[in-house]
């Protein structure tokens, strides 16, 4: 049975659950959700992927392993990046330097958005219900970015937990994923 609850209750739930892993436990679940990334899906050269780098202090997932896969299918690699209060998608290479921004993000120096379509956005999430609606730090970054005119394919969350409760208030303005990848499961929506 699903239950319902605000965004507000499950950020402070699902960050405390995070927040109890070690770095180790961490990296051990982000292999897993690597693994099942790539039982799921088939990407290939010259494909667009929007990735998060971590927020290592938010025990968030580490996506180093899928940039150094992607870099090794030469599959084209995005990163976000606020700018002027939007987040663009930038892309970036082996050899690109990187700033951190006020938030504590690292994000690329460059500021070349990508101008037309990106194949997969893998988006970081605290939760994400069984209906794709999900939970971030609320800043409202990703749904902006999902609304905005970049044609995306794939909208593809990381998470680390397997959707149980609702999320009993969802606006209008909030976008679904198209799917969530766990540890152990691909959720379609």
């Amino acid at each position: 049975m699903n239950y319902s609850l605000t965004k507000k209750e499950i950020r402070t739930i699902y960050k405390e659950k995070r927040m109890a892993l070690s770095q180790d436990e961490v990296n051990f679940l982000s292999e897993k959700i690597f693994n099942q990334f790539v039982l799921q899906f088939n990407v290939i050269e010259n494909q667009k992927v929007n990735l998060f780098l971590p927020i290592k202090k938010f025990n968030e997932i580490n996506t180093q392993i899928f940039i150094d896969y992607f870099f090794d299918k030469k599959v084209r690699v995005f990163v976000p990046k606020i700018q002027h209060k939007k987040m663009i998608s930038v892309e970036i290479f082996p050899d690109s330097e990187f700033e951190i921004n006020d938030w504590g993000i690292k994000e690329p120096i460059s500021n070349i958005d990508v101008n037309d379509e990106l194949d997969y956005v893998l988006t970081p999430l605290l939760y994400c219900d069984r209906f794709g609606n999900r939970v971030g730090y609320g800043k409202g970054f990703y749904d902006s970015f999902f609304a905005g005119d970049l044609k995306i394919h794939n909208k593809i969350g990381l998470g680390l937990f397997n959707p149980k409760e609702d999320i009993a208030d969802v606006y209008g303005s909030d976008i679904a994923l198209d799917g969530l990848i766990t540890p152990t499961d691909y959720f379609k929506f």
